[in-house]
């Protein structure tokens, strides 16, 4: 591929990883312009996530810092009666938002046939769920009391904010973070407070993922993929960037208005999708 091209995916992933958009979905279409498909898009599509999660983890050094903390101290907390601290809290709430997901995900990797795996990554696939979990998270955005905070979370909701990662390891174009902010804000978590806990839930996913796609890109050469750990590595390194610009972007908007412009955002691209995939031989 040629820079240019990993430029414009990388770019792609990196603003569109954290936002409540698809960042699996707009890959997906790049990749499917510059005729990257099946295994290589997957794959050059996985790599990319270890750009975005370091900058997450960059961000939000501070959480990640109190999260590791709490997971050695819930290593001894058999040995302790003093209430877990808010670092162990959030530690918990990770580990248990994360095994649905990370199952949903091999299982789609290892039993789903390549035939189906390819019909599910289809631009009609794409626009339908960008239109359909588009106009969930409007209604989870305006339904009912939104004020609590992370001191608010229990392990029931972490579980289940977490598992809704699972729709969108299987069908891009749900995106992960505006699923897990969808179910965060229809528990009642305040808008801040679901961003943030829905980046924090998707670090082991996104690790898992980029691993995945970097330990698929070594042997690029013997399975005549046409995209190698080079192009993945240099997609990775400017997927941070601009990740790092994304989040900064989502938490200073959020903080003034809600998640509407992400949600019109979402419907325009999903019809525009609906309508320009036939004439542009997107099919």
């Amino acid at each position: 591929m040629s820079l240019l091209q990993l430029f414009i995916i990388a770019v792609l992933q990196g603003l569109t990883e954290w936002l409540p958009i698809s960042s699996s979905g707009h890959v997906l279409l790049a990749a499917n312009y510059f005729t990257l498909e099946g295994r290589d898009e997957l794959l050059i599509n996985a790599v990319s996530n270890l750009g975005t999660l370091l900058a997450m983890l960059i961000y939000f050094r501070k959480d990640v810092l109190a999260a590791i903390a709490g997971g050695f101290e819930l290593v001894g907390a058999g040995f302790r009666s003093a209430p877990l601290s808010r670092g162990a809290n959030l530690a918990l709430c990770i580990i248990v938002a994360t095994p649905i997901a990370v199952m949903a995900a091999v299982s789609y990797e290892v039993l789903l046939p390549e035939t189906l795996q390819n019909q599910l990554r289809s631009v009609w696939t794409v626009a339908a769920a960008t239109i359909g979990f588009g106009l969930l998270l409007w209604w989870a955005d305006v339904a009912g009391g939104k004020d609590r905070t992370e001191a608010d979370m229990t392990l029931g909701h972490a579980a289940l904010i977490g598992a809704t990662q699972a729709i969108a390891a299987i069908i891009p174009g749900t995106s992960r973070s505006g699923i897990t902010m969808t179910a965060a804000r229809a528990l009642g978590y305040e808008r801040t407070e679901a961003a943030r806990f829905s980046m924090l839930i998707g670090a082991p996913i996104l690790a898992a993922a980029g691993l995945y796609g970097a330990y698929g890109l070594l042997d690029a050469e013997t399975t005549g993929s046409v995209v190698t750990l080079q192009d993945g590595l240099i997609v990775a390194l400017i997927a941070f960037g601009s990740g790092i610009a994304s989040i900064h972007a989502l938490m200073t908007l959020l903080k003034r208005m809600s998640f509407l412009p992400f949600v019109i955002y979402r419907l325009i691209l999903g019809v525009g999708l609906l309508i320009a995939a036939p004439i542009m031989g997107l099919i």
